[in-house]
Order: C-alpha cells, then sequence, then structure tokens
C-alpha cells in the first residue's frame, strides 16, 4: 500500500513474473533472486536457467567426456573420401580376435561335418551294401555252376558270361560256416576288386585239402566275416570244390598286427617249416568298425568226400547244413 497526495490511500497491483517453461531434459531449479521486490525474478537469473538447459545440447556428442567404465559411440556418420561411414562401422569392424574365433568356428564345422560324412560312409559299408553283397554273390554262384555243370570250360578260363563282381582269375568254390549260418563263394585273389563282394583266396598258399594252409581273406562286414570272432575250437567250416567236400575243425584263433604275414604260411605262424597237414585259416579286420588289427581263425581237415551229383544236393555232408 502507498499513500498519495491527492487520496489518502492508493493500491498498486502485484508485479507478475512469467515464469519460464521447463526445458525437454527436466525443469532446472531456479537461483534465488537477490532483488527487493517480494516475489519478482531478474532477467539474468532467468537467462542462467535457459543456459544451463540448453548446455548438453549445443555440446558435440565427440566432445562429451565418458565416465569411467563406460564408451562413447559417435552417433554422427563421418564423410570420408569413400563416402559416409556407418554410425555403426567403429563397431562392427573385425578384430585379430574375431577373426580367430570365426576361424575356429568355422574349422570346427567343417570337421563335423566331414566325421558325419566318413561314419555315414563307414555305416552303409557296413550294414548298407549288404544286399548288393548278397546280389554279386548270386551271380557268383551262378557263373561256378556254370563252370562245374559244363566239363568243356576250365576254372580259370570262366564261363561265357561273366559275374557283376570280380572274380579273379577263377573261382575256387564254396565256404561254409554252419555256426553262423553263411556261405559264399570264394574267389581267387585278395585284391580290393576281388573280395569287394566275397571272401578270397591268397593266391600263394595252399588249394582246398592240400597239404599247406588254404588261406581265405573276407571284410569284416554283415554279409561276410562280421561274427568270425564267435567260432570256437571244434567248430565246423566247410569247403566245396568241383570235385569233393572238405570238412575242417577250428583248432584256434589269435589277433595280430597287419604285418603279420606268418599267420597264412604252411605251417600257420611257424614261417619256413614244411607242411604235413592240411590247414584252413581265415583273416578279416579287427575289431570291427576298425581294421588296425586282424582277427585269425585256423582250422585242420578232418575229413574229405565225393562230391556226387547223383545224391541230393550232390552229396553235401550234413553237418554243412545252415544253423
Amino acid at each position: 500500500m502507498i499513500r498519495t497526495i491527492d487520496a489518502p490511500t492508493g493500491l498498486l497491483p502485484a508485479v507478475q513474473v512469467k515464469k519460464p517453461e521447463p526445458s525437454v531434459a527436466g525443469p532446472t531449479p531456479l537461483p534465488k533472486d537477490k532483488g527487493d521486490a517480494v516475489g519478482a525474478v531478474s532477467v539474468a537469473a532467468v537467462a542462467e536457467a535457459a543456459a544451463a538447459d540448453r548446455k548438453d545440447e549445443d555440446v558435440p556428442a565427440e566432445e562429451v567426456k565418458a565416465k569411467r567404465g563406460e564408451k562413447v559411440v559417435r552417433l554422427r556418420p563421418e564423410q570420408t573420401g569413400e563416402g559416409y561411414k556407418s554410425v555403426y562401422s567403429e563397431l562392427t569392424r573385425p578384430s585379430l580376435g574375431s577373426r580367430i574365433r570365426s576361424g575356429v568356428r568355422v574349422s570346427g564345422e567343417l570337421m563335423i561335418t566331414f566325421g558325419m560324412i566318413v561314419l555315414l560312409f563307414a555305416g552303409y559299408e557296413v550294414f548298407g551294401n549288404s544286399a548288393k553283397v548278397q546280389d554279386e554273390q548270386d551271380a557268383l554262384s551262378d557263373q561256378l555252376d556254370q563252370q562245374w555243370d559244363d566239363p568243356t570250360v576250365a576254372p580259370s578260363t570262366g564261363p561265357t558270361t561273366p559275374a557283376r563282381a570280380a572274380p579273379g582269375k577263377d573261382l575256387v568254390g564254396r565256404l561254409y560256416i554252419p555256426k553262423l549260418g553263411m556261405d559264399w563263394v570264394v574267389t581267387n585273389g585278395v585284391r580290393p576288386q576281388d573280395i569287394r563282394y566275397s571272401p578270397g583266396h591268397y593266391p600263394n598258399t595252399a588249394m582246398p585239402g592240400k597239404v599247406g594252409n588254404f588261406s581265405v581273406a573276407g571284410h569284416r562286414i554283415r554279409k561276410i566275416f562280421w561274427r568270425l570272432d564267435e567260432l570256437k575250437p571244434g567248430d565246423v567250416i566247410g569247403v566245396e570244390t568241383r570235385g569233393n567236400w572238405y570238412t575242417y575243425k577250428v583248432s584256434s584263433s589269435e589277433v595280430v598286427k597287419p604285418t603279420a604275414v606268418q599267420v597264412v604260411a604252411p605251417v600257420p605262424d611257424q614261417p619256413g617249416r614244411k607242411a604235413t597237414k592240411a590247414m584252413l585259416t581265415l583273416t578279416t579286420c579287427n575289431p570291427k568298425f576298425n581294421n588296425y588289427e586282424r582277427l585269425i581263425v585256423h582250422a585242420e581237415l578232418v575229413e574229405t568226400a565225393k562230391r556226387d551229383k547223383a545224391q541230393p544236393q550232390d552229396g553235401k555232408p550234413a553237418d554243412f547244413g545252415k544253423a
């Protein structure tokens, strides 16, 4: 209230001060003004508050200092001789460590893929080609019957129509293992093409029934010598040729290194010694699914019988039958 000369009393309205609007970053506390008027705010105080609100907006991002443990990322693209950099180019640039990790990851994936391919191939060789082996054995059996039924066809020349399997120079005969319920046509040779679908006779060993060591090799697959480890002393192994039936009985078995060629010597495991008995030796890979050893089964000839076409099954011995 202010007194005037013309009137005893007079009133003036209070000064209305416009409050500054809050900034985007939030209201900034205004400092107390030192003016004399109650409720009045100086222009300098308002300007100071507004400047504080604009402070963070005006400073470039690259000038903002990071706190300890933080990393400042430039969000503005930069123009270079090759054009503008990506906003995230500095973050995505590969380092030595990332290249090493990527190489290890790719190598690991390739090794796993290669391993799966090898396992699938091994599984096919052991299990998946049984039908093919049987098909080739049937063809070899037909070829063998033609040789034996035609007296003008010598075993060394073979029939007019060759079997689909590679029989070597000729076919030796049939091999029977009654305990396993298996029989095969035996080819003459142990090359990969000779024993791919059948057991093969070692060319430099004795022929069936002769004094010495008639030796036969076969793959460790389902349709050939997969269960050879089940043979025990006394089990029968039969051999059929054009003129005779030969009955052998297992005498022993052993596991040797692939270099142990003495197992097929005329006297097994005694190279240089003169043979006095007719022996049979079967060889295959050991253990199953691998080939770093050889499983060897030895048998001794105990009986010989003539093959007679006038008799049922050409006089086949009863103990040659499938189990």
